[in-house]
């Protein structure tokens, strides 16, 4: 098959992700909204190249009429197959295969930086970051982050997703919610580990 432009992979992505967190593709608007283009005639061009490339097809006259075709197989075994994390068992590295409820065909290089993991949200913790439970967190597995970045963090046995900020021994683990406390760590008593940093999104409602 024809190879795919950045902004094609990403539609194809986000077309792949619906379908395996919905069960039904999404409409122009919800790729729009997505992947931050301008118009839906944006959503409408990448998808019309898709279709004639033979990675899918579109039904005229219904705004979800996309589906993913047999040819669809080739792109699945080109080895791009990004794992998505759920909940973390207890004292097992994060992308230990317990804790990978599967992977998806994706282009790490779809978001600016690339990356090694999806993350899937629990919980309700970042929500007024417009990071909603069951999205998808893009991680790159880096310990070199900076205050203000959104990051993994191991405390024991627990993973968390929030904002990093740190000033000699003293961290601090933000979400974004009102309703839910900073976690504060003084590093001489306990320890906590960076495992990586948020480089996009992909929402799944």
């Amino acid at each position: 098959m024809k190879e795919l432009t950045k902004q094609q992979t990403k539609v194809l992505a986000c077309v792949e992700v619906y379908l395996n967190q919905t069960g039904f593709p999404p409409t122009r608007a919800e790729i729009c909204k997505e992947l931050g283009f301008k118009s839906p005639n944006a959503a409408e061009m990448h998808l019309r190249a898709l279709e004639k490339k033979g990675y899918i097809s579109i039904k005229s006259g219904s705004s979800r009429g996309i589906s993913i075709i047999k040819s669809q197989q080739e792109y699945e075994q080109s080895g791009f197959q990004i794992p998505v994390i759920g909940l973390v068992a207890a004292g097992s590295p994060t992308l230990a295969e317990e804790n990978i409820e599967k992977r998806i065909p994706c282009d790490p290089e779809m978001f600016a930086d690339q990356f090694d993991y999806f993350l899937k949200v629990k919980g309700l913790s970042m929500i007024d970051a417009g990071i909603h439970e069951d999205d998808l967190v893009a991680i790159k597995k880096t310990t070199d982050v900076k205050n203000g970045d959104l990051v993994v963090v191991r405390l024991e046995d627990e993973v968390t997703l929030k904002y990093f900020k740190k000033k000699d021994h003293l961290l601090e683990l933000i979400p974004a919610n009102k309703d839910f406390s900073t976690i504060e760590i003084d590093l001489r008593e306990q320890e906590a580990f960076v495992e990586g940093k948020s480089v996009g999104l992909i929402r799944t409602h």
